[in-house]
């Protein structure tokens, strides 16, 4: 089978491979997306501390059910809950699996689905409901990571929200707090492509090259700051503003992972008793739930589709998403297209 094999830094090819075994509880995927994702980017760039090539990428898939297994029939569009837990450290013992201390990853621990196949634990499958297309379920996994992110901001209807970095998380934040009630969303970046795509879900987009977002939003708030505000950006100019931004009690969530540590003005954390909190990924019930908020939000999701590439054209998708000028937001790989 045909698949995008993480090589060397800075470089993937698209191999022949052979089909891993079948295990027991396993089932046969058929692949038809599978989103790039930023820890994907890390990799290709040689950056993450686990992944270990030859490795297949690829964790945010939709599959179809190749062969009947016990709990899916073959034809079932189904997307996987793609973290692997111990089960047996303290975080997996007290309900809190999803950051267990040897947290691993389909496609960074394993191999993952940008392929024409995969076989997956049918223990971690949900089903995709009627109504969502085979796009909006493809993004369904950084779906997962907003809902978390949301839950951990305590946020609520009719907050003020901010958030920096209008890359595929920051977006889809952004998308989500508009459905979920915010009275406003600002959103930040340098990338003039990806703000017109804020614009059209409604969200007040601020260009950080010539504008402030800090200025915008204590404009739009008699000077009191965001409720609530997410960094999505992982740039330490803007770590260092988001104190600023957000209100005196208000919450910041670091939504985004930096590789390196950043500063940060904790002096504001303190004068203006801020809470600041972390999200990795999510729970299981949380994907779930990203599973069937995605027919609500079926046409939003499509949008934030920009691009589809071939599989067998997809050696050069880094390069194209680190290129400005085609101003993607978010890119799949259609693994059919071999």
């Amino acid at each position: 089978m045909k698949a995008m094999v993480y090589t060397e830094p800075n470089k993937v090819e698209i191999r022949d491979i052979p089909e891993p075994t079948l295990k027991e509880g396993s089932v046969k995927l058929k692949i038809k997306y599978c989103g790039v994702c930023g820890s994907d980017i890390s990799i290709f760039h040689g950056k993450h501390p686990r992944a270990k090539a030859p490795l297949v990428l690829g964790h945010e898939f939709l599959g179809e059910v190749a062969v009947d297994g016990k709990k899916f029939k073959k034809g079932d569009r189904v997307v996987a809950y793609p973290l692997l837990s111990c089960g047996d450290c303290l975080p997996c013992r007290t309900g809190s699996a999803h950051v267990c201390n040897t947290l691993g990853l389909i496609g960074i621990d394993v191999q993952g689905a940008i392929s024409e196949y995969a076989y997956v634990d049918e223990d971690v499958l949900f089903r995709v409901p009627e109504g969502v297309s085979d796009k909006a379920a493809a993004v369904i996994e950084p779906l997962a990571v907003i809902v978390r992110a949301i839950h951990q901001s305590n946020f609520k209807a009719l907050d003020t929200a901010a958030v920096i970095g209008a890359g595929p998380i920051g977006m889809i934040t952004g998308m989500m707090l508009k459905h979920m009630g915010a009275s406003k969303v600002f959103i930040s970046d340098i990338d003039e492509k990806r703000l017109e795509k804020a614009r059209e879900f409604g969200m007040v987009a601020v260009n950080a090259k010539s504008e402030s977002l800090n200025d915008a939003v204590k404009s739009a708030t008699e000077g009191e700051g965001a409720d609530v505000l997410f960094e999505c950006s992982g740039a330490e100019v803007s770590v260092m503003q988001m104190t600023d931004i957000t209100k005196v009690g208000g919450t910041i969530c670091l939504v985004s992972i930096p590789k390196t540590p950043l500063k940060i003005n904790l002096r504001d954390i303190n004068f203006k008793e801020q809470h600041l909190v972390g999200t990795r990924v999510y729970t299981k019930e949380e994907f779930r739930q990203a599973v069937e908020y995605s027919a609500v939000i079926n046409e939003d999701l499509e949008k934030i589709v920009s691009h589809i590439i071939p599989l067998k054209d997809s050696e050069n998708v880094f390069d194209m998403i680190a290129n400005p000028e085609f101003g993607t937001v978010k890119v799949l790989v259609d693994c059919t297209d071999v």
